[in-house]
Parts: C-alpha cells; sequence; structure tokens
C-alpha cells in the first residue's frame, strides 16, 4: 500500500511537501505509476493497432466505390467533409476521415476531464471510457458499424485520456521535480504498445483480414481496464466530487480560480497553435507516411513485402530509445547543471524534430531525380531525428500543463492540452490530401518549416512569458493530500 506520511522527517529536506518523500517502490517513483503506466499501454496497444490499419483499411478497401456504399451514414459524412474542401479522391476521403478521427481523440478529453472535475471523479469516469472502447473496437469488425465504432472510441478515449494522465500528476507535489521524468515514463509504457501494435495487429490485418486486427485490437483494450480496476488501491485519491462541490467554505473556494491562476491558463490556451504546429512531421507519419511509403519505398526483404504498418513498428522501437535515453540525458545533466524548463525543453525538441521530415524531402527529391524507389534506411532517419526531438515535446508538455493547472481544474486543464492534437491532426489530415497535388520534396519540406517555426516560437514564449509559468515554491500542502492514503 502506498501512504502519503505526515511525519516531521517525512517533511524534511528540499520541500515540505510529504508526497516528495512518499512512495518509491517503481524505480523510484509511486507503485501507482506502474499501475498506470501498465494501463495506458494495454490502451495504447488498442489504439495504435486500430490506428495503424485505419489509413490502409479506408484506402485500400472500405472507401472503394464497391465497399462504401455498405458504411451507414457514410453519405452524410462525406457530403459534410466535400462541402469544406471540395471533392475528394478515395485517398484524400480516407485521409480526411483518419485525420478527424486522430483530432477529434483529442478534443473529447477535454469534455471527459469537466465530467470528472464536476460529477463523476476520475477513476469512474476512466472505467466507463475503457468499456466504451473496447465496444468501439469490436464494432470494427463490422463494416456496416464502422461510424458507431469510432464514435464509441472518440466518447470512451474522451473520458479516459485527460483523466488517467491527470491521475498521474496527483502522485506528484507541485514542486516535486520528478514529475517531468513520471511522464516520461508513462509515455515510454506509450512507446511499448506502438511496437507491439503495429506487429500484431498489423500483421493480422493485412496479412489474415482487416477484422482481426481490430479484434486484436478490442482484446489490448480489455486487459487494460482489466489491469486498471486490480490497481486502484494504488492510485493516487480524489475528492467525493459531490460532497466537495455542496461543502462550500475552503472547498468552494478551492474550485474557483485566482487571478494568477486565470493569467496561467489563458497562457496554457495561446499556446496550442504553437503546439499544434510542433507536432505535425510527427503525426504525419500514421496518414500520410505510410501512403507515400507503399509507393516510393522498397519494402522488399528477402523476398517478403513487408507489411506497411510495420514501418510504425520501427518507429516505435526507435521511439522507445530516444526516450530512454532523453531521461537518461536529462538526469545525467541536472546532476550536473540546473536542468532546463519545460519550454526550454519543448523549443528544443521541436527544432530537431524538424529534421525527420526534412530528411524525406532529401528522398523525395531522389526519387523524383532518379525514378527508383528509396531505401528503407531513410525511415530509420526520419524516425531517429524525430523520435529524439519528440521525446521532448509531448510528455514534456503533458508535466508542464499538469503543473501549473489549478487542483480543482487539473482534468480540464489536461484536456484543454489535448485541444492541440485534436487541431494539429485535423490539420494534418488536410494537409495529407497535398500528398496528390504537391511535389513530394515539396511536401515533407513545408512540414519541416512547420514544425521548425514552432520551435522557435517557444523560444520566443519562453523568453516573454517564462516568469509566468515558472513553478512556485513552498507551496501548502492541502489537508487532502497530505494525510491521505491511496487506495
Amino acid at each position: 500500500m502506498s501512504t502519503y506520511s505526515t511525519t516531521a522527517e517525512a517533511s524534511a529536506g528540499s520541500s515540505n511537501d510529504p508526497r516528495e518523500r512518499a512512495d518509491r517502490a517503481f524505480f523510484g517513483h509511486p507503485a501507482g505509476l506502474g499501475w498506470l503506466a501498465f494501463c495506458e499501454l494495454w490502451e495504447r496497444f488498442s489504439y495504435y493497432g486500430m490506428q495503424a490499419l485505419l489509413v490502409l483499411y479506408l484506402t485500400n478497401y472500405l472507401f472503394l466505390p464497391e465497399h462504401i456504399g455498405q458504411v451507414a451514414g457514410i453519405d452524410a459524412l462525406r457530403r459534410m467533409i466535400e462541402g469544406v474542401t471540395g471533392p475528394r479522391t478515395t485517398q484524400q476521403l480516407a485521409s480526411a476521415v483518419f485525420g478527424l478521427y486522430a483530432g477529434f481523440v483529442f478534443l473529447t478529453p477535454l469534455f471527459g476531464g469537466l465530467v470528472a472535475d464536476r460529477w463523476l471523479g476520475r477513476t469512474k469516469t476512466v472505467v466507463i471510457g475503457a468499456s466504451l472502447m473496447a465496444v468501439g473496437h469490436f464494432l470494427m469488425a463490422f463494416e456496416a458499424s464502422f461510424l458507431p465504432a469510432l464514435a464509441c472510441l472518440l466518447i470512451g478515449v474522451g473520458c479516459f485520456k485527460g483523466n488517467i494522465a491527470a491521475q498521474v500528476g496527483d502522485l506528484y507535489a507541485p514542486q516535486d521535480k520528478r514529475r517531468a521524468s513520471a511522464f516520461q515514463i508513462f509515455m515510454l509504457a506509450v512507446q511499448i504498445a506502438v511496437i507491439l501494435a503495429p506487429i500484431v495487429c498489423g500483421t493480422l490485418g493485412e496479412k489474415v483480414a482487416w477484422h482481426w486486427g481490430f479484434g486484436a485490437a478490442g482484446v489490448g483494450m480489455v486487459i487494460g481496464l482489466f489491469v486498471y480496476l486490480a490497481g486502484r488501491r494504488w492510485l493516487p485519491p480524489e475528492p467525493k466530487v459531490g460532497k466537495a462541490r455542496a461543502a462550500g467554505g475552503e472547498s468552494g473556494v478551492a474550485s474557483r480560480m485566482s487571478r494568477a491562476d486565470i493569467g496561467r491558463f489563458g497562457l496554457l490556451i495561446a499556446l496550442l497553435p504553437v503546439l499544434m504546429l510542433s507536432i505535425v512531421g510527427n503525426q504525419q507519419y500514421q496518414n500520410a507516411f505510410p501512403l507515400w511509403s507503399q509507393k516510393h519505398m522498397d519494402l522488399v526483404l528477402f523476398g517478403w513485402d513487408v507489411p506497411v504498418t510495420w514501418l510504425q513498428a520501427v518507429d516505435a522501437v526507435i521511439s522507445t530509445a530516444t526516450m530512454v535515453a532523453s531521461i537518461a540525458f536529462w538526469r545525467w545533466w541536472a546532476n550536473r547543471r540546473r536542468e532546463p524548463d519545460e519550454l526550454t525543453k519543448m523549443a528544443l525538441g521541436s527544432l530537431l524534430a524538424a529534421g525527420g521530415p526534412a530528411l524525406i524531402a532529401i528522398a523525395a527529391s531522389l526519387v523524383e531525380a532518379t525514378g527508383e524507389k528509396v531505401s528503407f534506411v531513410w525511415t530509420l532517419g526520419y524516425t531517429i531525428v524525430n523520435d529524439f526531438g519528440f521525446a521532448n515535446i509531448l510528455p514534456v508538455g503533458l508535466a508542464l500543463y499538469s503543473r501549473v493547472s489549478p487542483k480543482r481544474f487539473e482534468g480540464l486543464v489536461l484536456g484543454v492540452y489535448y485541444l492541440h492534437l485534436f487541431f494539429g491532426n485535423t490539420f494534418v489530415g488536410w494537409l495529407a490530401g497535398l500528398l496528390e497535388t504537391m511535389p513530394g520534396r515539396d511536401f515533407w519540406a513545408l512540414h519541416a518549416t512547420l514544425v521548425a517555426a514552432a520551435g522557435a516560437l517557444l523560444f520566443a514564449c519562453r523568453f516573454l512569458f517564462g516568469r509566468l509559468l515558472a513553478p512556485e515554491t513552498g507551496a501548502p500542502v492541502t489537508p487532502t493530500a497530505a494525510t491521505a492514503t491511496a487506495h
């Protein structure tokens, strides 16, 4: 059992908050981090297993003229998309739908955070979300229920995503510097899932049948639900939402944002367009890149056609290694020099990540010059450079938003953080449509430019507003956090 100490000895040291000396059973972190990370691993297995197949499934099968009529409600969706973008080819429609799905995955956590903060609490909301996602994955086995399946997945991930991340943040005191590495460990579990998901679900989907791959994703989500339920006693305590709201007094005051909180929250919202630009190179790896690779990359290995979905497994292996290397590097740096703040890390990460699509722009130039397919080595270059940068963007951003958010609004603020992924993935879906109309070199150079611009803007934000987002020292300990036992 993980207990937050309240003794004077536990309060001694660099912080007055006893949580900084709390349970270190999981690689120097609370045991609850292990349960949450393992649950997130299986949830992300289901998500990335389905995502690895989605754009290929839509382009190569479901949206072909002989099959698209079987999808209930697709005519209305197509009219809505083409009313904004104009007529879409099969590939462009598939990329647009993929982009909308991948975007809304990060919009619905905003509402899931509100539901948890104001009504149900995080644990109940996470359980509901996991259950809906399992249903959605199994509905993907039927062509007619494609759109209801996406709806279940979107609502489910909205309930799940922001709230489980908020529970990770709740394991740590506001000034506990382990928080950033905790989110990197949390994201490391995601990277492991991304290694397994394309190999298992992608191989079943491409080599056996599409629906086998989607079914495997559903099984993964059911496992994730059982892991979460098994680890509830190790999770951070959460207030009785209804009672806390009705009690008034100090609880009522705590539930409102101060003027300083409002200023920081406004700045976090203003950062969203910059964060949106920082991810376009990474997110295009699941949308335009597999479609480009089908046509322009040599994927034959010892006479066997390697499934395109395996490219994402390669990326996951490399991104896992780069995440571990990033965690180790910043620990080494912190022992010798002052560790930079989150905005600085994110700016450096964006400038580095811009090199990924820049390398594919070079590869595309070779394709256009020679008319031949390029080596798989270019995929390795893309992923190594991009993943070193991205390891310091998404998880570090989570740590920033978790730290800055007012306690009673953490689920909401983390839902707001995921908005940049909503806008970014929707934008990426539109950008992917340019793959058929722009030279490959220009297409990928555009992505490199956008990501580099995000790095420059993050440095500017750090220079102008860094003090507003700086951690507060000597923050008071709330009675709940100081005395609670995690169940």
